[in-house]
C-alpha cells in the first residue's frame, strides 16, 4: 500500500548547489569511504545540459507477465507521482529489466505541475522528445517504446532500493549531470559537502596558477587536489 514519505529530517537543498558537480561529488565520497555511490555508466541523462539536485523518492518494480482481471497497475505509480513536492525526484528502480520503459510525457507533465524536480530510473524512457522540451531532468537506463504495463508495476513505494547499482533511500540526496549521478546518503551528506565545497575552493586556485603556467606538479603539491 503506498504511504505517503515523510522524510527523518526533511534537510533542506544544499545553497549553491548549481556549483557543485558530480565528479567533486564522487570525489568528496570517495574521501569520506563512501566509495560505490555512482551508478553505473549506462544511467544517462536525456539532455547533457541539465543538473540534477533532489532528494529521493523510491518506486521498486517488479516484472510481470500480464494484467490481472480488475487490477490498475498503475496504482502506485500514479499515487506517488501526484504526492511529489518540489526538491523531491522520483527513483524507479527496475532491476535492470530490459522489458520496462516507466517514464514518460505525461508522468513528466504531472511532474513538473507538482513543481518535482525530475526522474532517476534503470529502466526504459519513452517520448523523449517532448521530455526534453520540457527541461525537466530525467536520468534513464536506456530508450524504448515499451509500456510497463503487462510488463512490470511498482509493487513498493519510499523503501531502500538498488538503482543503476546503487542502494538509494528515500530521502537521499541525488546529484547529476552530463558525467552521471550520484548518490549522497542522508547520514553522511554534511560531511560531503563540507569536503566537496572546500575541494571547490583548492580546484579554483589550481586552475588559476595552472593557467598562468604553473606546472602541475607544483600545483599538485600545494593545493593536493587533481
Amino acid at each position: 500500500m503506498f504511504q505517503p514519505f515523510t522524510p527523518r529530517t526533511n534537510p533542506p537543498l544544499p545553497e549553491s548547489w548549481d556549483e557543485l558537480f558530480t565528479g567533486l561529488l564522487s570525489d568528496a565520497l570517495d574521501a569520506v569511504g563512501l566509495t560505490e555511490q555512482a551508478m553505473h555508466p549506462g544511467i544517462r541523462p536525456l539532455d547533457d545540459n541539465l543538473k540534477l539536485c533532489a532528494r529521493a523518492r523510491t518506486g521498486l518494480y517488479a516484472e510481470a507477465g500480464y494484467v490481472p482481471p480488475g487490477v490498475n497497475p498503475y496504482e502506485l505509480e500514479i499515487a506517488m507521482v501526484d504526492d511529489l513536492k518540489p526538491g523531491d525526484v522520483a527513483v524507479f528502480a527496475c532491476g535492470g529489466s530490459r522489458r520496462i520503459a516507466p517514464w514518460g510525457s505525461l508522468l513528466s507533465t504531472a511532474t513538473c505541475a507538482r513543481g518535482a524536480a525530475g526522474c532517476v530510473t534503470d529502466g526504459f524512457v519513452r517520448d523523449t522528445l517532448e521530455i526534453r522540451e520540457m527541461k525537466l531532468p530525467v536520468f534513464h537506463g536506456g530508450i524504448a517504446p515499451l509500456d510497463s504495463k503487462g510488463r512490470g508495476q511498482i509493487v513498493a513505494t519510499d523503501v531502500p532500493v538498488i538503482c543503476g547499482g546503487v542502494r538509494v533511500s528515500p530521502g537521499d540526496l541525488l546529484f547529476g549531470d552530463a558525467d552521471g549521478l550520484v548518490v549522497i546518503p542522508q547520514e553522511a551528506e554534511a560531511e560531503v559537502l563540507r569536503v566537496a565545497f572546500e575541494k571547490i575552493r583548492s580546484e579554483r586556485h589550481s586552475m588559476r596558477e595552472l593557467k598562468a603556467g604553473t606546472l602541475l606538479r607544483d600545483v599538485y603539491a600545494k593545493y593536493g587536489v587533481l
